[in-house]
């Protein structure tokens, strides 16, 4: 039986191309396009496709908080992220927020139907250049093992990095201030740093956050 596909994209070129491209499959059939993701939680409800195909940047509604609203009532359906952007954030933005995949427009007349092929076979298709970065990304992480820095260490670390006082990040993390010092001087011993300033450059720079 054929698997049903939805998509979601602002650019009616693309959604023209996207779809002629799936009409050459005999394993796929487009249930619907659209050019935002406003209503996507009633379409899915109401069309139960068999995979989703979800541009980032529309209208209304970007795709990862379309995806972000899909796993809120449905955990299982695959969507893959069609995107120009091959940048850290919006991978890694677009990955935590639930998507199975993640595919530059670029690379979608060679590799589209492979990637929903992949992914209904439980597979995380990525752009090569995608997957290398998650690898690398992946490596450095290493960092915070390589200080030994605990997951409170870290909360910590990541919430001065946003500009946070003492009290707000005691009050953040449920903790007395005078435990928040503490911490920090733990995590200036381990990063070999003297200061604030210096402790979140280092995490920054290192990935540590």
């Amino acid at each position: 039986m054929n698997k049903a596909v939805l998509l979601y994209d602002d650019n009616s070129d693309l959604r023209e191309s996207i779809s002629n491209l799936i009409k050459t499959s005999e394993e796929f059939y487009l249930l619907a396009a659209f050019e935002n993701s406003t209503r996507v939680e009633n379409d899915l409800k109401e069309l139960r496709p068999d995979v989703i195909l979800m541009d980032i940047e529309m209208p209304g509604m970007s795709g990862i908080e379309a995806v972000k609203k899909i796993r809120k009532f449905n955990k299982k359906v695959p969507v893959i992220m069609l995107t120009v952007f091959d940048d850290n954030k919006n991978v890694f933005d677009a990955i935590c927020a639930g998507a199975s995949g993640y595919l530059l427009k670029k690379n979608i007349s060679e590799k589209l139907i492979i990637a929903i092929d992949e992914v209904l076979d439980g597979g995380a298709p990525m752009s090569p250049n995608i997957a290398k970065m998650v690898i690398q990304s992946m490596h450095s992480t290493k960092g915070a093992d390589q200080y030994n820095l605990t997951a409170r260490e870290l909360e910590i670390l990541g919430s001065l990095s946003r500009g946070n006082s003492y009290k707000m990040i005691a009050a953040e993390l449920f903790i007395s201030p005078e435990t928040v010092r503490t911490h920090l001087k733990r995590i200036y011993e381990k990063l070999q740093v003297r200061s604030q300033t210096e402790a979140v450059s280092k995490a920054i720079n290192e990935r540590l956050i």
